[in-house]
């Protein structure tokens, strides 16, 4: 039976020990980082050995292959894109040319994942940063206000789509306030619940038809004083099912992010309890994994919809593509500052 979790892996290669784990526990899926890449075919390879050990060659893999200081495949073998904010601050007085270049860079990352066997990519941010918040976000988003981030990232999501990529909004319902790095720190937000409703959750309703979304472990007072997005039942009922109106798969963002507190266990059944579909653990560490999955049931009833909805937006056939003119019509948008 499949199990509500995404996990990681140690290294470039699965050792015994893991595989025979994961074949035990059966995770709907499972994430990649820098520790995990070495060349094309070394990941292709992996792939391929992560979706044997559940028997599923259509379970997800994800990457976080934002762009900018997040972006896991890079040099000498994939080219450096750029972070959110390069698109927003493109041809400031022509919006349709920031759009176009957007959706076409997520359509060249999409090229690139999917050409490896990658089917899920962590983008877009739709977090819109406010002056004097942490950097955690900084130019990782799109734009200063909830209209540009909602326009620029949606062109992404649908760079995505069109490649064979389902995109992940995140960190619902925004974390653009955060003073605090979630990796490091819980941040609390105070702002009154119609700001926050008015602002951070727009774009987020904005694209509330999309596939996937990561929680961000925030607390944001108004809503819940106690817990953040990610353990809260309130935030997910009365805001991100409520008021962004979000149907989607919901996953929690990194359960070993120390924002978190408490036993593993504890965190993947607070965060599943308080109706996130299923739990994210990135860093590969098999005793914090032994640990997430003692909290973390099976993957069914809506959970398991949600689940099968998400890879039924996977194009079977990625939309027509000319790989060669389209780095050429992107680079010339950036006038080769990431070109390859």
């Amino acid at each position: 039976m499949t199990s509500a979790s995404i996990l990681g892996c140690a290294g470039p290669t699965l050792s015994a020990e893991e595989e025979a784990f994961f074949r035990d526990v059966q995770p709907w899926g499972f994430i990649l980082f820098k520790r995990n890449v070495e060349t094309p075919d070394q990941v292709r390879k992996l792939v391929d050995q992560l979706r044997a050990t559940v028997g599923r060659p259509d379970a997800p893999i994800l990457i976080d292959q934002e762009g900018g200081r997040v972006q896991r495949l890079g040099p000498p073998h994939w080219r450096r894109f750029p972070p959110g904010r390069a698109y927003g601050e493109l041809s400031a007085n022509d919006p349709l040319l920031r759009r176009e270049v957007t959706r076409l860079g997520a359509r060249l990352l999409a090229y690139d994942l999917a050409a490896l066997g990658i089917n899920v990519d962590c983008v877009p941010v739709l977090d819109v940063p406010i002056e004097g918040a942490h950097d955690v976000i900084g130019d990782r988003a799109y734009a200063k206000t909830p209209q540009g981030v909602a326009l620029l990232g949606r062109a992404a999501c649908e760079g995505m789509i069109a490649g064979g990529v389902l995109p992940v909004i995140k960190h619902i319902p925004g974390h653009g306030r955060a003073m605090a790095d979630s990796h490091l720190d819980l941040p609390v937000v105070d702002t009154s619940y119609d700001e926050l409703d008015a602002w951070d959750f727009a774009p987020f309703r904005v694209l509330s038809d999309m596939p996937m979304a990561m929680t961000a472990h925030v607390v944001y007072t108004a809503i819940d004083p106690k817990r953040p997005a990610t353990t809260s039942r309130k935030a997910m009922r009365e805001v991100i099912r409520g008021a962004i109106g979000f149907d989607g798969l919901v996953m929690s963002d990194d359960l070993s992010m120390k924002a978190l507190g408490g036993e593993f266990a504890d965190r993947a059944r607070l965060s599943l309890a308080a109706g996130c579909d299923v739990v994210l653990h990135c860093n590969g560490d098999m005793a914090e994994m032994k640990a997430v999955i003692a909290g973390t049931k099976a993957l069914s009833g809506q959970a398991a919809r949600r689940a099968k909805a998400a890879l039924g937006r996977i194009a079977k056939v990625p939309e027509p593509f000319d790989v060669d003119e389209a780095r050429a019509r992107f680079d010339a948008a950036f006038e080769g500052k990431w070109a390859a």
